[in-house]
């Protein structure tokens, strides 16, 4: 009965993932190293770099398909190679390249799938919304090898879905998908976190960080930095960038007292726009203001600027591979 043991407390949500100087060595460099993770549920972590970084190995860790060579790794409270069969039927998995039955057609390939979860037998709504969800209404008849490389990852998705996993692996999810539809992924992926699913997922279209809750950037097989979007941009430059465009060129002499507004030397994008680094965006556009009305500037243009992901991703790299930033790699 409620309210009978007002001192008692329910137990802590236990982490989803939790890894420690986790390492997989392929030789030559391959593989990841140190790999420190923690994540709570109801999250979308990205894991974003390029071919080789070691993104599909991190899941494969996590996923218990591999076996670490050493350090710590735990997935709902288990060693992933020792998952219970309970656990596994928890999780979802869609793996970087499409694994279907070829004798099978779409249709009945996501109906097998359903059935390996013991998801009832009258699932025929159920699997109408996520064909719909998917955009694959006219081609689920269709055999894997009459179908698209684009078709056949979007039924691995369904896949993935069909028994409503707490946490989900999505390995370039949206690889070979077109931006319409890849948009509405990603809505779906922030609804199914919202609904305190757990997700991991892997791709190399860098501006897909902006959906994630946090980003950890891969190179070589290492973590260079684990941030929320808005803290990887401010990481990679520094601070918050913010841009003011002039009218007309001014003089340089009135520039030295804006330029003391920022952290460091202002970048000319052109004669009349400069683009500045500074500690807050949001209290930098009052001073711009005060700036210019004291000295009869017009100004044409002035607030906070938002580099595009592609930059911000070739920036990070850049200073975090030469040592000029820290690793931040927990969640």
């Amino acid at each position: 009965m409620r309210g009978t043991r007002p001192f008692m407390h329910a137990p802590p949500m236990p982490r989803t993932v939790f890894a420690s100087g986790l390492t997989k060595d392929y030789g030559d460099g391959a593989g990841v190293f140190d790999l420190n993770l923690e994540i709570d549920p109801g999250s979308i972590v990205g894991f974003v770099g390029p071919s080789g970084s070691g993104k599909t190995t991190a899941i494969r860790l996590m996923t218990g398909v591999m076996k670490p060579d050493s350090g710590q790794i735990e997935v709902l409270g288990e060693r992933p190679v020792d998952f219970t069969r309970s656990t596994r039927a928890r999780l979802g998995y869609m793996p970087q390249h499409a694994i279907l039955y070829p004798d099978l057609t779409l249709r009945e390939n996501l109906n097998f799938a359903a059935s390996l979860y013991g998801m009832p037998y009258r699932r025929k709504d159920l699997m109408a919304r996520l064909v719909e969800f998917v955009e694959l209404e006219g081609a689920m008849d269709r055999l894997p090898r009459q179908a698209s490389g684009g078709e056949k990852r979007r039924v691995m998705l369904a896949s993935t879905l069909i028994h409503d996993p707490e946490l989900i692996f999505l390995d370039e999810p949206t690889a070979g998908i077109d931006p319409v539809l890849r948009r509405k992924f990603w809505e779906r992926f922030r609804e199914l976190a919202d609904d305190e699913r757990t997700l991991l997922v892997t791709t190399q279209y860098v501006g897909e960080a902006a959906y994630c809750d946090h980003v950890a950037v891969l190179a070589e097989g290492r973590i260079l930095t684990l941030n929320t979007p808005q803290g990887l941009r401010k990481e990679a430059y520094g601070g918050d960038q913010y841009e003011v465009a002039f009218a007309a060129p001014p003089p340089p002499d009135q520039l030295t007292s804006l330029a003391r507004l920022a952290l460091r030397e202002p970048e000319w994008i052109d004669s009349r726009t400069v683009r500045l680094v500074v500690e807050d965006a949001t209290e930098t556009g009052p001073a711009v203001s005060r700036w210019a009305e004291e000295r009869g500037v017009d100004l044409e243009k002035s607030e906070a600027y938002q580099a595009e992901y592609d930059d911000v991703f070739v920036e990070l790299v850049s200073r975090l591979a030469n040592g000029s930033g820290e690793e931040r790699d927990d969640v």
